[in-house]
């Protein structure tokens, strides 16, 4: 992977050691915890031809990019469905039917997650799940990955007043968790979710799952890894570690 403009080794490992003593990490779901993009990509695509959208010629990745992912579905149906936002609503409702009937087959976990998901627990920290997707959607996701016993909290953008990437959300979860900004840090793989993040005053440690990565340095994450494998996230936690002295080294 590219190291990003203004990233160096030292930079990026140093950069979450200011959060010591660490009490929480924040996650968003779709392409956070789980690959899920492409079978909401699939999806959009198989029902936006089905209405003969766009002439029927089916939508691009780099259109589902620009126009889906990340997006609070109120802004979906708005984009897809300028002129009738209510069919675009239905639209988004029964697309997420046909999403969760792809993901209770087909999700899998970003790699490496099981680990760092150790690490947060050997460490006693608090985590709460921060995603604009639905909740049946979002509880479908956590339970498949199991981790519905790993998350203090589950937070909705639809349930707040605003979604990402208004910084609401992350603020909630703050409230929920009883927790510090100064002390909290978040993972997320997508502008919108970036955005919300930096807004709300956290480090935002940006996932490129699938979204290009100077469009995801555009949002300012603190710095990019590939999954949670990265030997740039492991040398930021390690020094997380060394900065608390818990003496306790990354698996």
């Amino acid at each position: 992977m590219t190291v990003s403009s203004g990233e160096n080794s030292a930079d990026t490992k140093s950069s979450l050691s200011r959060l010591a003593p660490l009490q929480a990490v924040l996650f968003d779901v779709d392409g956070t915890l789980c690959d899920s993009d492409p079978l909401h990509h699939y999806a959009f695509r198989e029902m936006l031809q089905e209405i003969n959208f766009n002439g029927g010629v089916p939508i691009t990745e780099e259109f589902f990019i620009q126009n889906i992912a990340g997006k609070h579905n109120d802004e979906i149906a708005l984009r897809l469905f300028p002129d009738d936002f209510q069919r675009g609503l239905k639209f988004t409702v029964d697309k997420e039917a046909m999403f969760r009937k792809l993901a209770s087959e087909q999700l899998t976990a970003i790699n490496g997650l099981y680990k760092l998901k150790k690490w947060i627990e050997d460490r006693g920290l608090k985590r709460a799940a921060v995603t604009n997707a639905p909740r049946p959607n979002a509880e479908l996701m956590i339970s498949k990955l199991g981790l519905a016993d790993f998350f203090d909290a589950v937070i909705i953008g639809d349930e707040c007043v605003h979604a990402k990437p208004h910084p609401e959300p992350y603020l909630k979860a703050l409230e929920v968790l009883k927790v510090s900004k100064d002390h909290t840090f978040i993972f997320e793989d997508s502008v919108s979710g970036i955005k919300a993040g930096v807004a709300a005053g956290m480090p935002v440690v940006g996932l490129s799952t699938r979204n290009p990565e100077d469009v995801l340095m555009e949002a300012k994450p603190t710095f990019l890894i590939k999954d949670y494998e990265d030997p740039k996230l492991w040398a930021a936690l390690e020094e997380v570690d060394r900065k608390e002295g818990a003496g306790v080294a990354a698996p």
